[in-house]
């Protein structure tokens, strides 16, 4: 097949161009690399079946030609990051509604198959777990931008499956809960490489609060597994569907084990939220998947533990702090 993927050159979508290059298809990305990066694509940008193009979303005749060139779109590019979307509410918003409409927009015109990327914060302050995707959102005020981006996520699912009841394009929706892996970076504020990397220079690892809040974490060649399954599968449209792990963590206890895993003498030290984010700025407490639908669907479940996933990112960030480039070496070519 001809894929498009939006934000290709992202930490997830370089995964995914990657395992859809290896079974042979030929792969389109189109990243402004605001939160992507080159080196994330360096080792297949010479493949003969990639092509990336260094633009917006936004350039709607740039996305108009690539999504007609393309069989099927996967729609990640987005503002992600909890503390890009607290520093820059404004382009959160816009990008994430503004590109989505503009894809679904020119998908309706040939019925191309969508796979929009969402996300686990659409959950809110909801208690109650583990999260099921027919369960109620609960967001917090408008006056607080830590919901913006869960906000601007919703509206894209509601878009999404409105494409699909109103203009039968063929759509599917996925709830990534906290994936990581290597090419992850802490730079807008992901805890695992960030730990990683203040345990690996000998640094205080910084916890947020007083670490007790928990998330679940899955390893970005599962989550994308999950993807390539659910996008393709008859069943899947106007659905949505969560991806991550059961397997739940605290985040000092998370501090703890990455310490001990890169053997570091770092210690482990609390700062307030106010002082990491902003006055006010609320978290989830807890943040656990039910995972049983993708399950029934298509045989989905993580098969990457815990400490497997922590380890890869050691090895990652070990990697990129003595000049290595953290990424694989070039797939082997098909002649």
């Amino acid at each position: 097949m001809k894929v498009l993927i939006t934000g290709g050159a992202g930490f997830i979508g370089s995964h995914l161009a990657e395992r859809l290059l290896e079974r042979g298809d030929e792969v389109y990305i189109q990243d402004d690399l605001s939160t992507g990066a080159m080196e994330n694509i360096q080792h297949i940008k010479d493949h003969p079946n990639f092509h990336y193009f260094l633009d917006s979303i936004t350039n709607y005749q740039r996305t108009a030609e690539l999504v007609d060139l393309c069989d099927i779109i996967y729609h990640l590019a987005a503002s992600v990051g909890v503390r890009l979307i607290v520093e820059s509410p404004v382009k959160t918003i816009e990008t994430n509604i503004r590109g989505t409409e503009i894809v679904l927009s020119l998908a309706a015109k040939k019925r191309k198959r969508v796979l929009l990327t969402s996300t686990s914060e659409v959950y809110g302050k909801r208690d109650q777990v583990p999260f099921r995707e027919d369960d109620d959102l609960v967001l917090g005020p408008t006056s607080k931008g830590r919901w913006s981006y869960a906000c601007s996520k919703a509206i894209d699912e509601f878009l999404a499956i409105a494409y699909w009841k109103e203009k039968r394009v063929p759509t599917v929706i996925v709830r990534l809960f906290n994936t990581v892996g290597p090419r992850q970076t802490g730079r807008y504020g992901m805890v695992i490489p960030n730990f990683a990397r203040q345990a690996l220079e000998g640094h205080d690892i910084t916890v947020y609060g007083d670490g007790s809040q928990s998330r679940c974490f899955t390893h970005v060649s599962d989550a994308v597994g999950a993807i390539i399954a659910i996008a393709e599968h008859p069943e899947a449209l106007g659905e949505v569907y969560n991806i991550g792990s059961n397997t739940e963590v605290t985040i000092l206890e998370l501090a703890e084990r990455i310490k001990h895993l890169a053997n570091s003498n770092s210690r482990i030290v609390f700062m307030p939220y106010e002082e990491a984010y902003e006055e006010g700025f609320e978290d989830m407490m807890r943040r656990v998947p039910d995972i049983s639908k993708i399950n029934r669907a298509v045989g989905y479940a993580p098969e990457i533990s815990l400490d497997e996933i922590l380890m890869s990112v050691i090895k990652d960030q070990r990697a990129r702090l003595t000049g290595g480039s953290g990424v694989p070496a070039p797939l082997a070519f098909k002649a």
